[in-house]
């Protein structure tokens, strides 16, 4: 583990903590978390490697603003969950990121699958996904209709969680 990674950890974890809190809670991740801990991101990325560690810590930021930007496009991803990634980019960099937006994926996968089985929607929740994937094959990349979390209908869970289990699992490969 380098020492970023090192220093990156706790202050991690713990606005993980804060944000799963909150978005288990409230379904939102305040800006108020968010932004002062990008910034320290990128502040503490420049005190320990220098401009180049700034850098490091814009890619981080830039990939993950990019990747989950699609999904929020696609108005499957809240703004709050997307400036999280971005936030938690600005200390990981752009190779530990890539992992953990990975494996945040897979758990969200993971949780949703539960999600929809622990409230009987299994059925309806893979028949949707087969018209999501269906749309984007016959009409391109672009939002549904109607499977879009602002549809009252739309079965949603709190994305934090997956963000936290993604990014702490990749602490442990990197």
């Amino acid at each position: 583990m380098t020492m970023m990674h090192s220093i990156a950890l706790w202050p991690t974890t713990v606005a993980l903590g804060i944000a799963c809190f909150t978005d288990i809670r409230s379904r939102r991740i305040p800006n108020a978390l968010v932004l002062p801990f990008a910034i320290a991101g990128l502040v503490v990325n420049g005190f320990v490697s220098g401009l180049h560690g700034v850098w490091v810590g814009l890619e981080g930021f830039g990939l993950a603003a990019m990747i989950c930007g699609v999904f929020c496009y696609l108005r499957g991803m809240g703004m709050g969950d997307l400036k999280l990634c971005a936030a938690i980019g600005a200390w990981l960099g752009p190779q530990q990121m890539g992992f953990a937006l990975v494996m945040t994926f897979i758990a969200g996968a993971v949780m949703g699958v539960i999600w929809a089985m622990a409230t009987g929607t299994l059925s309806k929740s893979l028949d949707s996904t087969g018209d999501l994937l269906s749309g984007f094959a016959k009409d391109g990349i672009r939002p549904h209709d109607t499977i879009v979390l602002d549809n009252p209908s739309t079965l949603k869970l709190p994305y934090a969680p997956a963000i936290a289990f993604g990014t702490l699992f990749s602490f442990l490969a990197f």
